[in-house]
């Protein structure tokens, strides 16, 4: 029981499944068209630096970000190509090979795209965009600088809102939320000490106060607070001065989400989290119970992944 009551783990959905990042290894369980499920075992290399740099408050979650971004990518392309590989299956007698192959390595090749460069390109997006809008629609309104880094923030919101709404509404992204919401399920309940089956984790919440859909919502209230301490006179400077805090913003974000969700369990404070948890209500859906066991056979191999590594014997592990 100790070791559930001090193990934190994290996850991420992917295409028809999901990764579990252990201490030692990173899993990734998917479903197939037959039935079967699937594993990616990445065992984790040693880097004493890195270890080190993320013991560092404001700097460890600029370099957490970074991690997992690589790291999911990965994972993501096997899902990926889990994915075209079933597909093509049910189209390969009317498809000619060479499109067959050509249509596979586009979907790997986007998805591994997307996973490298999606929060980059994104974040840098969702930044400047709003910032040239509000100062488009306001810039001449008033001079009051906390009420304009107000109305920035405001439209960073709507944006993301609309953005999430819309994709969530595609049949594939759908699915993705639904995993997305079985590995907070997953995690809720090992948490809770809870035994790992299906109808026990179906009882938890969708919604988890540790996710990356609460830090991207914390990003636009930190980033409200910290541009507030600087001035600028043209859009230019404005939008340089964006791109400048951008890690401060990222690395006080972090802090912030570690932060509430260490009170989480503190009645008044637990609230500092609400505007997180209120993001996941677009960002996760609730699963089935195949989508579920899928979450539960991917965490359960990370930690017996996980014991192995802690004892020297990953090879023992991962030949079974």
């Amino acid at each position: 029981m100790s070791d559930k009551s001090t193990a934190i783990y994290g996850g991420q959905a992917v295409i028809e499944g999901v990764m579990f990042a252990g201490k030692h290894v990173h899993v990734t369980a998917v479903r197939r068209k037959d039935q079967q499920i699937t594993f990616l075992e990445v065992p984790k290399k040693p880097n004493n630096f890195l270890t080190k740099i993320k013991k560092i408050p404001f700097i460890r979650g600029i370099v957490g970000i970074v991690e997992s971004a690589a790291k999911g990518s990965q994972h993501l392309t096997y899902s990926a190509e889990a994915y075209a590989e079933d597909e093509s299956d049910k189209t390969e007698k009317v498809e000619k090979p060479k499109e067959k192959e050509r249509w596979n390595l586009t979907m790997i090749l986007g998805v591994a795209l997307v996973g490298i460069l999606s929060f980059v390109v994104g974040k840098l997006i969702f930044t400047l965009v709003p910032a040239f809008v509000e100062g488009w629609i306001f810039g001449h309104a008033f001079e009051n600088k906390i009420l304009h880094n107000l109305l920035e923030g405001v439209i960073k919101i709507v944006f993301l809102l609309i953005y999430l709404f819309f994709i969530s509404q595609t049949p594939i992204i759908k699915r993705l939320f639904q995993y997305h919401g079985a590995e907070h399920k997953v995690i809720s309940a090992f948490e809770a000490g809870s035994n790992l089956t299906v109808a026990e984790v179906q009882k938890f919440s969708r919604l988890h106060y540790r996710c990356g859909s609460s830090f991207i919502i914390f990003t636009v209230l930190v980033g409200i607070v910290i541009y507030s301490f600087f001035t600028w006179d043209t859009m230019g400077e404005r939008i340089v001065q964006r791109i400048i805090l951008l890690p401060v913003v990222l690395g006080v974000s972090y802090e912030v989400l570690r932060w509430t969700n260490a009170l989480r369990d503190i009645p008044v404070l637990k609230w500092l989290g609400a505007p997180g948890l209120w993001l996941q209500l677009l960002t996760t859906k609730e699963p089935n119970d195949d989508q579920v066991a899928v979450s539960i056979a991917s965490f359960n191999r990370m930690r017996e992944l996980d014991g192995h590594a802690s004892t020297g014997n990953v090879a023992a592990a991962q030949s079974l």
